[in-house]
């Protein structure tokens, strides 16, 4: 029976959304959080990834997993799907890019839309399959030949559904904003034009939103330093439920691809009237700090200004200044050498009262891709992290702690940035792998993040340092947007937000609109948003399946507006959290596929790696030379039999005693590129093996993806930043704003709660 046809069902019968598998069979995934149902192939003939359907358990198959029938599709979203265009036979297929649509789909010759043989193309529907036959759709749109430059970036926009072009009305509305700061936008600001604040940036960026300055001064008897944050004042040109407003929500973050960016905002804000760019005079909002010796914030306050970029410096450039104020970097920036080295000197107070409260600080190591003028990859290389990131990072979160605090004393809502503590779950997981690994300490049961970090330190000169490192991370959840506040878990924050990037991120824009009411004594309401999307709703399942942690003060009561109120501020939270999860996800994609492409050229090749992670099903490398994860399958080990050790997080040979966990050394050949399933599968060389050395070039397949990654703990958007050029300052400002509100303190007790641990360094712009 079609299952679309039976309008029946009854209390054994479960809704849920399918999960295709690219090897043709799939799974429910449960509405209220349970094990998934399995659906073998011919149940899927009748179904499409996606789709929402109500079944019934059957069965239980032979690994025991509960095994499912489709009773009825409750609702088929209108999805387009990506694939190329192929003629078999004499008859037009598109065959799905993304393989959970474990279906190719037939198109009439009256709807191939101009497209021609091997060129990717988004389908629409026009029939759904059925279980004796095909999906049937037209094409919609020709994206292109499958090795265009780019043509990864287009196919994981609409894979993924991200917003890729703006309205009319949003652009109509961009148009007609001024092209620089007019008189009537200076009126009831401070001007701080004649403070030398500067930007630090990476050498691509292009759009700033942050500018810093920092001098001494006296906090009460003893010495500390005044450290100003002046930040984009987006909210002052683009207005609540204005066509700009609405695009941006939409997207709610800007997408970072290598070699492109998908703003959050037409180019005429990002980059120009709202970007901090060098001696142009813009709007701002200032955080405003006092800062002890210890570098705890004293007191704080914020204010509209204008200011005026002194010089736009890159983190490159400012480390060999700090390095060397005698060396050449140096001497071309001679009259803001003083200023750097009073930011330098205020990032190491902050840093030391990070330490204090026993903030989680791991070192990992990200990378970077390098492409050609033809978007291929030329290499892949470490980020390296220096003094000029982490102190434009510390700078941040004062800032971010500040506008939590400041919004929590007005008693209005906003977006809190919240990290709850690993779940009971997780932490059982970790403290049996602790003992396995005879580390000698634990986690307590309601463990702080100084514990994590006592961990890290005790552990660090031991060689499976990186092991137990990356299992820490790991037991860590990931940081949400919420109006309901429950603190910083990894930064040990009692209350912690976004304010530095509105540019770039929809929640910031939010705390400025809320910070103005404040300060203007008014209430911000929010707009009328748009009905969330499918990231919305995984991400409420799989926040609503959450178990709240022992000790956690239950939420108060609320109703009538005020509940409406809490709950619209909710949902605004969910939405950006799922859109930033959205953008992580297409991010990711296009960066497997580019490895995979890469790789293509190095089938057969040897090289050594390390075991990021270990499975039932075999073990993860990252090669050293290429920083590139691949697969090497159980079947590739050897000829015994190998079990999995949860506890331990390794793969053991019963009969060798073999292990490989973790952080252990390795040496493989690349054997095999997957491009559709962005999957890089590699084969253990063994000492004094011999192997045959394989083609180095795989000329046969689609051109798809690249090596499959694991998403970091927390994997907040890139920073975006870039432009040039310096003018001399003039000194100190004239109008310095009292400093009113107390500061907050911070508990060092991060409360119960989510997720981030991320590198040392990726703090305030990303956590």
């Amino acid at each position: 029976m079609n299952p679309s046809t039976t309008p029946s069902h009854s209390s054994d019968e479960i809704e849920g959304s399918v999960q295709g598998h690219r090897d043709g069979h799939g799974f429910v995934i449960r509405d209220d959080g349970q094990s998934d149902i399995f659906l073998p192939p011919n149940e899927m003939r009748a179904v499409l990834h996606k789709d929402r359907v109500r079944a019934r358990i059957v069965r239980q198959d032979r690994r025991g997993r509960p095994e499912g029938r489709v009773v009825e599709i409750v609702e088929r979203p209108a999805q387009p799907i990506i694939g190329r265009l192929l003629q078999e036979s004499g008859v037009w297929i598109v065959a799905p890019e993304d393989k959970r649509y474990g279906q190719d789909i037939l198109i009439p010759g009256g709807a191939l839309a101009l497209a021609k043989p091997g060129q990717v193309v988004v389908v629409e529907l026009t029939e759904p399959p059925a279980l004796f036959g095909q999906p049937v759709g037209r094409i919609t749109e020709v994206l292109g030949e499958v090795d265009d430059p780019g043509m990864e970036i287009e196919i994981a926009v609409r894979k993924y559904g991200v917003p890729h072009e703006f309205s009319e009305d949003c652009l109509a509305e961009a148009g007609a904003l001024p092209d620089k700061v007019r008189a009537q936008d200076k009126k009831q600001r401070i001007d701080l034009t004649d403070v030398p604040l500067v930007t630090i940036d990476g050498e691509d960026a292009r759009d700033f939103d942050d500018a810093v300055y920092c001098e001494p001064a006296k906090v009460g008897r003893s010495k500390g330093w005044r450290l100003l944050v002046a930040i984009a004042d987006v909210s002052h040109y683009v207005q609540t439920g204005s066509a700009i407003d609405i695009d941006a929500y939409d997207r709610a973050t800007s997408v970072y691809f290598p070699r492109r960016v998908i703003p959050m905002l037409p180019e005429k804000l990002s980059n120009g009237l709202c970007s901090l760019n060098p001696e142009v005079e813009r709007l701002c909002m200032v955080c405003d700090m006092l800062v002890t010796a210890k570098g705890e914030v004293h007191a704080y306050q914020f204010y509209p200004a204008v200011m005026f970029s002194h010089a736009r410096f890159t983190y490159t450039e400012v480390a060999a200044i700090l390095a060397n104020t005698r060396g050449p970097e140096a001497a071309k920036r001679q009259e803001r050498v003083p200023d750097l080295l009073n930011l330098h000197d205020v990032y190491r107070a902050l840093l030391l009262a990070r330490r204090e409260r026993g903030a989680v600080d791991f070192e990992t190591t990200e990378t970077q891709i390098v492409c050609d003028e033809n978007g291929r990859i030329e290499k892949i290389v470490p980020r390296t992290r220096n003094d000029a990131h982490k102190l434009i990072e510390e700078a941040m979160l004062a800032a971010n702690v500040c506008s939590a605090d400041f919004i929590a004393q007005g008693k209005q809502h906003g977006l809190f940035r919240v990290h709850e503590g690993p779940t009971p779950e997780k932490q059982d997981t970790l403290r049996n792998y602790l003992k396995a690994m005879a580390v000698g300490l634990s986690i307590s049961e309601n463990p702080q993040p100084s514990e994590f970090q006592a961990i890290a330190e005790a552990t660090k000169d031991r060689p499976d340092a990186q092991q137990i490192h990356t299992m820490l991370l790991r037991s860590m959840q990931q940081a949400i947007y919420t109006p309901i506040n429950s603190g910083h878990f990894g930064l040990a924050f009692d209350a912690y937000t976004h304010f530095t990037s509105p540019i770039r991120r929809y929640p910031d824009l939010l705390v400025h609109r809320v910070i103005k009411a404040i300060l203007g004594n008014t209430k911000y309401r929010l707009p009328m948003l748009p009905t969330p999307g499918e990231a919305h709703a995984k991400l409420s399942k799989r926040l609503a399946s959450r178990v709240a942690p022992p000790g956690k003060v239950p939420r108060k009561k609320e109703s009538g507006a005020a509940l409406a109120e809490t709950q619209a501020w909710e949902a605004a939270g969910l939405h950006c959290s799922a859109n930033e999860r959205r953008a992580d996800e297409a991010s990711r994609d296009v960066e497997a596929w580019l490895k995979c492409k890469y790789m293509r050229e190095h089938l057969g090749e040897e090289y050594g790696g390390v075991v990021s992670s270990a499975t039932g099903f075999g073990i993860f490398v990252t090669l050293d030379a290429m920083y590139v994860e691949g697969l090497v399958h159980i079947t590739e080990l050897g000829g015994e039999y190998f079990k999995f050790d949860e506890a331990r997080q390794e793969l053991r040979g019963e009969r060798s005693g073999i292990r490989y966990a973790i952080g252990a050394r390795v040496r493989v050949q690349v054997s095999r590129v997957d491009l559709d399933g962005r999957r890089i599968d590699f084969r253990l060389v063994n000492e004094g093996e011999q192997l045959a050395a394989r083609p180095a070039r795989d000329k046969g397949g689609v051109t798809a993806g690249p090596g499959k990654r694991r998403p970091a703990p927390e994997a907040d958007a890139p920073p975006e930043r870039g432009a040039s050029s310096h003018r001399k300052g003039s000194g100190k400002s004239t109008q310095k704003a009292a400093l009113l509100s107390k500061a907050p303190v911070a508990s060092g007790k991060g409360k119960a709660g989510g997720k981030t641990a991320k590198a040392k360094g990726r703090a305030s712009r990303r956590s």
